[in-house]
């Protein structure tokens, strides 16, 4: 794959944006905002009602199953959850070298870290732009193209969430397929279906389409879409590409191994959720954090995994409620806590590191 060539500091095509994306990307104000104060908040009374009143939770026996669980086992998984950050560090270091900029792993990881406590209190995914903003400030490397490694990213994500998301519940409904879980095969092959169409229509058809948009200062945003084009397509490359996926899979069967050391520290004995089960769970979990209408998916991911596993697995519902809310303590609430001491000591948010380079061209 032929290297982007190097650039001056200054990205003419990111001119003017990094004071756009600082004012829309502070993380103090945005958590000021009454909008993003429901976002949390709403989910979480949702949830209460729900659970408790709606479904009837008992809320002594779930508390009494956390209190007899293993800690050894609740820290192995909370270990093997954050074991997933320096692969997913490896892998952005993998697509942004792609696209022509070298950066360390332990830089990319602390970055990605920060951004995952973006997204784990407010809404629409906006980690994923804070994430490009911080490369941005804190190095040469182009808003626009960064952004396009990150796309790529979620893409690779969801293909392999999918993929191996369709494989677990093969094997684990193997006997037949409830109703329930028919849908969310259904969901999972549309889900790899649109994604192709949308990389395809990308490649081939998107520069035209904005070219042909009637749009304000098209030639600016033709320019910046140039450039994430080349962060998405660039980052990826058929000699890339087995790598990506192997680290991928590592990636998600952290995601896996976490739920299966949460099961197994709580040792619920109606539970009986099975290996496969297990990966199951997980990535119907993962899909659902995609979903952009609350911070981390907060309210929509618990009530599907409860409701995967009550429907599809025959859990009764307060240990499904247990397992759910042990394993989202660890992936949601431990960023909160741990993320929000980084964010306050670390210079990343202020620009104050000087990150990575350009690769020559031909490197």
């Amino acid at each position: 794959m032929t290297a982007v060539p190097p650039r001056d500091s200054v990205d003419p095509s990111d001119a003017g944006t990094g004071d756009v994306a600082a004012d829309q990307l502070s993380l103090g104000r945005r958590l000021r905002q009454p909008r993003t104060i429901l976002s949390l908040v709403v989910p979480i009374v949702l949830l209460v009602l729900v659970f408790r009143i709606a479904l009837n939770v008992n809320v002594s026996q779930l508390v009494a199953g956390v209190r007899a669980a293993n800690p050894l086992l609740l820290l192995a998984a909370f270990l093997i959850f954050y074991a997933g950050f320096p692969l997913r560090g490896f892998r952005w270091v993998l697509l942004l070298r792609g696209a022509g900029f070298r950066v360390g792993t332990p830089d990319a990881t602390r970055i990605l870290f920060l951004s995952w406590l973006v997204n784990c209190l407010v809404p629409a995914k906006l980690g994923d732009v804070y994430r490009a903003y911080l490369l941005k400030i804190n190095s040469t490397a182009s808003l626009s193209r960064t952004f396009g490694t990150v796309f790529i990213e979620r893409i690779l994500d969801l293909f392999v969430i999918a993929v191996l998301g369709l494989a677990a519940g093969y094997w684990s409904f193997r006997s037949g397929l409830p109703p329930s879980i028919q849908v969310v095969f259904a969901i999972g092959a549309g889900v790899v279906v649109v994604l192709a169409l949308l990389l395809l229509t990308l490649r081939n058809f998107g520069r035209r389409i904005l070219v042909a948009l009637p749009v304000p200062r098209r030639e600016r945003l033709v320019e910046l879409y140039d450039r994430f084009e080349e962060g998405v397509f660039g980052a990826v490359g058929l000699r890339a590409l087995p790598g990506l996926v192997v680290v991928t899979v590592l990636i998600w069967g952290t995601e896996a191994l976490r739920l299966y050391f949460v099961v197994r520290a709580l040792a619920l004995p109606d539970v009986d959720l099975g290996l496969s089960g297990v990966v199951f769970v997980a990535l119907i979990g993962s899909l659902l954090t995609a979903v952009p209408l609350s911070p981390a998916g907060l309210g929509i991911v618990e009530l599907g995994v409860v409701g995967v596993m009550t429907a599809a697995y025959h859990v009764p519902l307060t240990e499904a409620t247990t397992i759910a809310l042990v394993d989202r303590t660890i992936s949601v609430f431990s960023i909160i806590v741990i993320g929000g001491i980084y964010y306050a000591v670390s210079p990343l948010r202020r620009g104050g590191a000087h990150l990575g380079e350009e690769i020559p061209s031909g490197a």
